[in-house]
């Protein structure tokens, strides 16, 4: 019987995307991936993926599914503030052709390439460019032979040792694994399992996981879990949503447990009392607050009930009082102020935390 006790779990080794580590002792990191195609439309990403880059994405993901994209690869790559990952199925020529396009990271299944020597191929290739590879394993598209075992995080594990196995036979070690399930407790026995045998850097995640809520309650339950084990080295949060949202909750996520740090915003749902609309507020100026990078709490409330008296611990905050807007520091009101210029006034001080 594999031993699951918290001391069990193999610290992973170190592997190099780009110029961000994952492994070791590093802070977990926050990818995402391109929800369009990208080939033949690269206006405006530079712009998209500073934004991104603003808001935490620390890797950025794209699929390339044909070798049209891998001609628009070059350009994405130098777009990027960050580092960028070539996700590839089926054609291992394709893989060939995107380890000369300055990509940091390729994400295969080495099992969907074709036979063993195409996927020998692309390891050799990937080794001797020094760029690390990610295998994903997924409960719904495993291997036939382990398929239908009934417990699948098992199945599971033996589908990413069958994957080992080719790595290690063209000795490639330059590795990071994630174990997907669109089921909580599916993905969080599997990623267990796996972090008390392989030290592989682990990319941790719910696959399909669902729309927005959906999406982020699911991920939030397998993904807390395995943070706070000291299981994984980096996440993506999978949701039937914009880029922005993934990367929002997964540092949210990280914020939460003490793992990372950035502008926590507070507020407060509306009610009865509400003389300002919290939704409305955040929903024009979420992101701009979320980007200012201040390691700082702001609070964003709906009355003076939960203004400065419930929320007098924020570094920043702003209410309503009637028709008019009250902007307040730990509890102090700095002064109350029409709709507009609050908001200017709101940001100023936000400039100035």
């Amino acid at each position: 019987m594999t031993d699951t006790t918290a001391s069990s779990i193999k610290k992973p080794k170190v592997v190099m995307v780009g110029e961000v580590p994952l492994g070791g002792d590093h802070p977990v990191t926050v990818q995402s991936m391109l929800i369009v195609p990208f080939s033949g439309r690269l206006e405006g990403l530079g712009e998209r993926f500073q934004a991104f880059k603003a808001l935490g994405c620390d890797i950025l993901r794209v699929a390339v599914p044909d070798m049209k994209s891998v001609k628009d690869l070059p350009q994405l790559v130098r777009l990027a503030p960050f580092p960028v990952v070539a996700d590839i199925h089926f054609d291992h020529r394709i893989a060939l052709a995107a380890l000369d396009t300055g990509i940091a990271k390729l994400r295969v299944n080495p099992g969907n390439l074709g036979p063993e020597w195409k996927t020998l191929e692309v390891l050799k290739k990937a080794g001797d460019k020094g760029i690390p590879v990610r295998v994903g394993i997924n409960s719904g598209s495993l291997p036939q032979k382990v398929k239908d075992k009934q417990d699948q995080a098992s199945a599971m594990i033996l589908a990413a040792e069958e994957e080992i196995e080719i790595m290690e036979k063209g000795r490639f070690y330059n590795a990071v694994f994630s174990l997907k399930s669109s089921d909580v407790e599916t993905t969080y026995r599997a990623n267990e399992l796996f972090a008390c045998r392989y030290d592989y850097p682990l990319h941790l995640g719910v696959t399909e996981a669902g729309p927005l809520v959906e999406g982020i309650v699911k991920s939030t339950l397998a993904l807390s879990k395995l943070l706070a084990r000291g299981i994984g080295s980096t996440l993506r949060v999978s949701l039937s949503d914009s880029e922005e949202n993934e990367i929002i909750t997964g540092k949210s996520i990280l914020r939460a447990l003490g793992m990372s740090t950035g502008t926590d915003i507070v507020s407060c749902p509306r009610c009865g009392r509400s003389t300002f609309d919290t939704q409305a507020f955040l929903g024009a100026y979420g992101d701009r607050i979320r980007k200012s990078g201040k390691n700082i709490t702001v609070a964003v409330m709906g009355c003076t009930v939960n203004g400065p008296g419930e929320a007098a611990a924020a570094d920043l905050g702003i209410t309503g009082e009637g028709n008019h807007r009250m902007i307040f520091r730990k509890g102090e009101i700095l002064g109350r102020f029409s709709p507009e210029e609050a908001v200017r006034v709101f940001f100023e001080e936000l400039e100035s935390s």
